[in-house]
C-alpha cells in the first residue's frame, strides 16, 4: 500500500457562482484546482440559471449562508489563498473582505485573488452599482491579484473607454490592487494572432502572451485564469510566476473545451499543462504590444562545458587547453572606483575583448562576451550574454542595433533566467541559449533566488525554446555530470577552475561527457517549484 504523502495538500477557498450549465463559476474552480493538485473548497455566494446560451437568472446566497460556509471551513480547512468569482451581492463581498481581514489580523496571511465577475460573456451585467462599489471599496484594497476583463476594468475603474490595459492595471494597483492581470484573450481587436494579457506586478510588467487560438468554445476561460492563478499562489509562486502558470493551464483547458449545448461550451482544465513547450507563454520586455510570435532561434552548436572567466588572459588559458570548455565566457567586472563611461575603463574592456578574439581565433572554443555588448559588438564579437537586467535596459534604438548584428552578422544572444517569468522573458526574444541558475546555492553573486536543483533544470531543458545551460554553485566534477544527465545542453563552471585551469579542466570535461552519455531525459517534472520567496521584495 502506498503511504499517503506528508506534504499537506494546499488549501484555496473558492467563493463564487454555481453554473448550472458545470461551464464556469465553481465548476471551472473545481477542475483549475484539481489540474494543479491543491484541494479546494467550494463556497456558494450565488446561484445562477444558466445555459451554454445566456444567464436567465441570478440569485445572491443570503449573507449569513455565506457567514456560515466560511465559519465551517475556518474551523478545519484554513486558506492559503481565497479567490473570489461571482459574490452576487454587494453585502457577501463586503462579507469576504471582513473575512480576508480577519485572518490577516489574526497572522494568518491569507492571499487574495479577485475574479471581478461583472459582465457575462453574452454582454449581459452581473453586478449593480453597489456590488461595483464593494469590488473597489473593501475587496479591490485587500487582494494580491485581480483578473479582470478589459471592460470590467474599465467599470471598476471608472476610466474612459480607450483607456489601455497598462493605464486599467496601474489604476487598480494604485486604488490597493497588489498586482493586477488585465486579460484580453477575448478581444481580438487587441490582437488578431496574439492572446495578450497585461502583467503588473512588484517583479515583472509587461504583455503576457501565447499564439491565438480560434476557438468557439470558451465559457469559463475568465474563472480558470483566475482559479489558476489562486492554485499557483498556494503553491508558493509570486504573483508573476502564478501568471505564466495560469496562462498555460488556461490555454491548455481551452485546447480541451467541451462542445455541449448550442451555444459555447466550456474550457475544461486538466493535468498536463505543465509539460508542454507550446504552452510557454512570451512576456514582452517594453510596453510595445507585440505583434508576432517569434520562432525558436536556430542553434548552430551545443553550448556544452561552459567555463565563465574574468579576463583575456584567464579566456586564453581556458582555451588552449585541449579538448577543454566548449564555450568560453569573459564576465568582466568594472572596478569600485571606476564609472561605466570613464575612459580609463572603456580602454581597459576594448583591449581585453579584443585580446579574447583573437584568441578565440585560433581555437574551436565559442567566446561568449557578457554584459558590455556594444563595446563587444564594435570589436567583432560573435556571441553575447545579457542578463535580465541589461534586457531591460534596452531602447528601441539599442534592439535595432542587435537585431541588425543577429540578421547580417549571425550574432548569437544568451540571456539569464531564474524564474518562470524571467524565462518568458527571455524567449521572447528567441535567443541561442538561456541560461537557469542558481542550480545550486552560490556565492559569485548576492542573489534573493532559491536554488533551482536538478528538478527545475531538467524542466527548463525540456520547456524552453532554446539550448539551455545550467549556472550556479557547480564547485565539483559530479555536479557537471549531473546537469549534462538532467538533459541540459550546457554546464557552467566559475570558480571550479581553480588557480590553473589546464589541470582543473579535463576533469571537468570528462564529468560532463560522461553526463551526456548516461543522460536518458525523458518527461519533465510536472511542474517546476517556486524560486522566489512570496515575501521577497521587488526585482526588476
Amino acid at each position: 500500500m502506498t503511504k499517503p504523502s506528508s506534504i499537506p495538500t494546499p488549501v484555496i477557498w473558492c467563493i463564487a457562482g454555481i453554473d448550472s450549465g458545470g461551464g464556469a463559476g465553481l465548476a471551472a474552480d473545481q477542475r483549475a484546482a484539481d489540474a494543479f493538485g491543491v484541494h479546494a473548497c467550494t463556497v456558494v455566494a450565488a446561484v445562477t440559471a444558466q445555459s451554454t446560451k445566456a444567464v436567465q437568472r441570478i440569485e445572491a446566497t443570503e449573507p449569513a449562508m455565506l457567514d456560515a460556509q466560511l465559519r465551517a471551513l475556518a474551523e478545519d480547512m484554513l486558506p492559503v489563498v481565497i479567490k473570489t468569482g461571482m459574490l452576487g451581492s454587494a453585502e457577501n463581498a463586503r462579507r469576504v473582505a471582513h473575512w480576508v481581514q480577519k485572518f490577516r489580523h489574526s497572522n494568518h496571511p491569507v492571499k487574495l485573488v479577485v475574479d471581478p465577475v461583472l459582465r457575462a460573456s453574452t454582454g449581459a451585467s452581473l453586478a449593480d452599482d453597489a456590488l461595483v462599489r464593494a469590488y473597489r471599496e473593501a475587496l479591490v484594497p485587500l487582494c494580491d491579484v485581480i483578473t479582470p476583463t478589459r471592460r470590467e476594468a474599465q467599470i471598476l475603474t471608472g476610466l474612459a473607454e480607450d483607456a489601455c490595459a497598462r493605464e486599467l492595471a496601474a489604476h487598480l494597483c494604485a486604488l490597493g490592487a497588489q498586482s493586477a492581470v488585465v486579460t484580453g484573450g477575448d478581444d481580438e481587436k487587441l490582437s488578431p494572432d496574439l492572446a495578450c494579457d497585461w502583467l503588473e506586478t512588484p517583479h515583472a510588467k509587461g504583455w503576457l502572451y501565447l499564439r491565438r487560438r480560434a476557438i468557439a468554445h470558451n465559457h469559463g476561460t475568465g474563472c480558470t485564469f483566475a482559479s489558476s492563478v489562486a492554485a499557483a499562489m498556494a503553491m508558493g509562486f509570486v504573483a508573476a510566476d502564478a501568471a505564466v502558470l495560469a496562462k498555460m493551464a488556461t490555454m491548455h483547458a481551452i485546447r480541451h473545451a467541451r462542445p455541449v449545448g448550442m451555444g459555447a461550451g466550456p474550457v475544461i482544465a486538466r493535468g498536463g499543462f505543465g509539460t508542454d513547450s507550446g504552452l510557454l507563454p512570451r512576456l514582452s520586455i517594453g510596453q510595445d504590444m507585440p505583434q508576432s510570435w517569434r520562432p525558436p532561434a536556430p542553434s548552430p552548436r551545443s553550448p556544452g562545458l561552459y567555463a565563465i572567466v574574468g579576463t583575456a588572459e584567464q579566456a586564453q588559458a581556458v582555451m588552449q587547453v585541449r579538448n577543454g570548455a566548449h564555450t568560453v565566457q569573459l564576465r568582466m567586472k568594472r572596478p569600485a572606483d571606476m564609472a561605466a563611461d570613464d575612459p580609463s575603463w572603456q580602454e581597459q574592456l576594448k583591449n581585453e575583448i579584443e585580446s579574447a578574439i583573437a584568441a578565440a581565433s585560433t581555437s574551436s572554443a565559442c567566446l561568449v562576451i557578457n554584459d558590455h555588448w556594444r563595446t563587444a559588438l564594435a570589436c567583432g564579437a560573435k556571441a553575447l550574454h545579457l542578463g535580465q537586467e541589461d534586457l531591460l535596459a534596452l531602447t528601441r534604438d539599442d534592439w535595432q542595433a542587435l537585431e541588425s548584428a543577429r540578421a547580417s552578422h549571425g550574432v548569437q544572444i544568451g540571456v539569464s533566467s531564474h524564474s518562470l517569468w524571467e524565462l518568458c522573458r527571455a524567449a521572447s526574444i528567441s535567443p541561442e541559449l538561456i541560461a537557469c541558475g542558481p542550480v545550486w546555492p552560490t556565492t559569485t553573486k548576492d542573489m534573493p533566488w532559491v536554488p533551482q536543483g536538478l528538478r527545475n533544470l531538467a524542466w527548463w531543458a525540456y520547456m524552453a525554446p532554446a539550448p539551455v545551460v545550467g549556472i550556479g554553485g557547480v564547485l565539483e566534477p559530479d555536479q557537471m555530470r549531473a546537469i549534462a544527465a538532467s538533459g541540459a545542453q550546457g554546464g557552467c563552471v566559475v570558480r571550479g577552475l581553480g588557480e590553473d585551469p589546464s589541470r582543473s579542466l579535463p576533469a571537468w570535461r570528462h564529468a560532463w561527457d560522461q553526463g551526456c552519455t548516461s543522460s536518458s531525459p525523458g518527461a519533465a517534472p510536472p511542474l517546476p517549484h517556486p524560486t522566489l520567496s512570496p515575501h521577497s521584495a521587488e526585482i526588476h
